[in-house]
């Protein structure tokens, strides 16, 4: 291939939703534009041609000696940072940047920043419709919904953003309002050489940024930043100054509260279990600290009723509820969705749905809340092997060999206030297109049981 001769030109490494995006926003700005992909037919691919045919666009083994000829890479996330051909650009001195990065060299407009292993999804959507409530133009996207290049430039007055660990690895320019990590727990080992390398990637999102909410339940949430930048937390523990936390009062009602001032009670919440109460507490602090007010914040949690996937109610059917919370694709994940049931159910148990792809990760921190809260493990997928071997001796196992046979399964080993909670602590494409497909094939199982 011979390379390209130009003053400035971009290459685009991905294509896809995202690709196709960053193409739209560079020959907007009248960009020179190459798009190459390693797969041999990209998804978007016919899309490119129809609206672009002047932009090239190569498929298969990234060639080295073309991404050298670029001023910049923009690079999927779907792509590590450390494929050789892109290592080898960026040592011959071409920038490596992502499309959070260019949305971020010319959005005006204040910005709301989220990460973290779990959790960042419904937050995300929360802090929105928060801002919504009070009236605001308000832009959501980034790693949920709409990817940032496709948010308008103008006339918005807050953007919130989902970021990933791999959109933040290549984004140098965030400098977010405010910005937080939820959480860290083990997820893209497959991905990433150790937890050191993904909690750094994560950390990227406080760079410049002017205030900050940590999570003080999990120290690996807390960055490393000077005394100037504000601060402010969430706790499902102790309250304390500058912090939201749940606290019960005389009668044991418990309710949200900022310091040791009552907010809303916690029971108004549409979204169930303590790591849902967790999600409200981080989601008022961002909210407070780009000045939303708190009846709009209030309003937003009173009626927004959790996400898709997202430990989502399925249906109740002789005494069981079932939940779906096929995102939850990472060990982190599945142990706020067992911690946050659990601790609601009495005298119930789970039986929970998990296994697929680990992606690398070790599910030994799940044994202790399947021996305190599970009755029942129903195993599917690649990884349900391993998974049982991890979990063994905490609660009986069960394998199935797909989804039909794990419902049954769960059903016939649940009594009258269980919960059957899908949440799989695994990727899904071992066995389905995605989480979502693997949620939806859950319902549709649950739903034949009537």
């Amino acid at each position: 291939m011979q390379p390209i001769a130009s003053d400035h030109l971009t290459i685009v490494v991905g294509l896809g939703k995202t690709g196709l995006s960053c193409v739209r926003f560079l020959r907007e700005r009248h960009r020179q534009v190459v798009v190459v992909d390693t797969r041999e037919v990209p998804p978007g691919k016919d899309e490119l041609s129809a609206r672009y045919p002047e932009v090239p666009l190569y498929c298969g083994a990234l060639d080295p000696d073309l991404l050298a000829t670029a001023t910049e890479l923009v690079v999927s996330p779907g792509l590590s940072v450390k494929t050789p051909a892109i290592q080898a650009a960026s040592v011959k001195g071409v920038r490596v940047i992502g499309d959070i990065e260019l949305f971020c060299r010319e959005a005006k407009a204040p910005i709301v920043a989220i990460t973290g292993s779990n959790a960042k999804s419904t937050v995300t959507t929360l802090v929105g419709k928060m801002a919504e409530a009070a009236g605001l133009r308000v832009a959501v996207g980034g790693n949920i919904g709409t990817p940032a290049l496709e948010l308008p430039l103008e006339e918005v007055d807050l953007y919130v953003l989902e970021l990933s660990s791999f959109q933040l690895e290549t984004t140098h320019s965030l400098k977010a309002e405010v910005a937080t990590v939820l959480n860290i727990s083990p997820d893209h080992m497959d991905r990433y050489d150790d937890m050191a390398a993904y909690h750094q990637a994560k950390h990227r999102i406080f760079r410049g940024a002017r205030q900050v909410v940590i999570n003080k339940d999990d120290p690996l949430s807390s960055p490393l930043i000077s005394d100037g930048v504000k601060r402010s937390y969430f706790t499902l523990g102790r309250a304390d100054l500058n912090t939201y936390s749940v606290q019960a009062d005389e009668q044991g009602r418990r309710w949200l509260q900022q310091a040791n001032t009552s907010i809303m009670p916690a029971d108004e919440l549409r979204i169930q279990g303590a790591h849902n109460v967790a999600n409200a507490l981080s989601a008022m602090a961002l909210g407070a600290a780009v000045n939303l007010p708190v009846e709009a914040m209030c309003q937003a949690l009173r009626e927004f009723g959790g996400l898709p996937h997202r430990c989502q109610w399925v249906r109740e059917h002789n005494g069981v509820r079932y939940f779906n919370d096929s995102k939850g694709t990472n060990v982190g994940s599945t142990l706020a969705a067992l911690e946050g049931f659990g601790s609601t159910l009495g005298d119930g148990q789970v039986i929970l749905l998990a296994g697929g792809d680990g992606k690398g990760a070790s599910f030994t921190d799940l044994k202790k809340p399947i021996e305190r809260y599970v009755r029942a493990l129903v195993l599917i997928g690649r990884d349900a092997q391993r998974l049982a071997e991890e979990a063994a001796g905490a609660t009986q196992v069960i394998f199935a060999e797909d989804m039909a046979v794990a419902v049954k399964a769960a059903a016939t080993s649940a009594k009258p206030g269980d919960i059957v909670l899908l949440s799989p602590a695994c990727a899904s494409l071992d066995m389905y297109r995605n989480y979502e497909h693997r949620g939806e094939v859950f319902a549709e199982c649950v739903g034949r049981l009537v």
